[in-house]
């Protein structure tokens, strides 16, 4: 299992999406998961509407270097396919994807040749061009709706898989992380949560 830190590598809510959070991810060897818009045609790194001065994505990159730990970004705006494609071009598609974007949105990312997850959740069980997405996005909102048996067999069908933990939604990680021990093995399988470093220790725990 590959572990994502959400928004980077954080203590405090205000930290989040900031250059200290992702120097702290991957000097951590956390991959990280964040939040792409644009500003005055700019990529930046914002979860909301930027109203101040924020992390652009060209600083971002600049950070991640010549790291291979996997990006997940978070498309919070229509129309950023082209300009993302002509910036990530020169990077392996086996190190990121895309996800979150609009329905209609996703098409232009899938033309583009773009590593696309799409989603699934209680309210999305149908995920949207299944067979042109490399990954699932797999959400809950309100619990767990999934089982051990649907990851595997998203995985056998040759699906990434990245599974939202249940903190990201406030709710207790326990069951969750239960649940996925068993498929920990799998090279495939990703895991986005808020506390990177105590998922690290559970899911490298031997189990007795």
């Amino acid at each position: 299992m590959i572990i994502l830190s959400h928004r980077g590598y954080w203590k405090q809510s205000h930290e989040k999406n900031t250059r200290a959070a992702f120097v702290h991810s991957f000097d951590l060897g956390f991959g990280t998961e964040t939040d792409l818009r644009d500003q005055n045609g700019t990529l930046v790194i914002s979860h909301d509407m930027p109203l101040n001065q924020v992390l652009t994505f060209k600083d971002f990159l600049d950070i991640y270097a010549q790291n291979e730990l996997p990006l997940a970004l978070n498309i919070k705006a229509d129309g950023l396919a082209a300009i993302l494609d002509t910036v990530m071009q020169d990077r392996p598609k086996s190190n990121w994807f895309v996800f979150d974007m609009a329905v209609p949105d996703m098409r232009a990312y899938l033309e583009l040749g773009m590593p696309v997850f799409t989603r699934m959740s209680e309210v999305e069980q149908t995920p949207v061009w299944f067979d042109q997405a490399v990954g699932i996005w797999l959400d809950s909102f309100s619990a767990e709706w999934y089982d051990e048996a649907l990851i595997e067999t998203l995985l056998i069908q040759g699906k990434k898989v990245c599974v939202v933990s249940s903190e990201l939604h406030g709710r207790d990680k326990t069951l969750l992380w239960r649940l996925l021990k068993p498929l920990s093995h799998h090279a495939q399988l990703m895991l986005c949560t808020d506390v990177p470093e105590e998922a690290r220790a559970y899911f490298d725990r031997v189990q007795p």
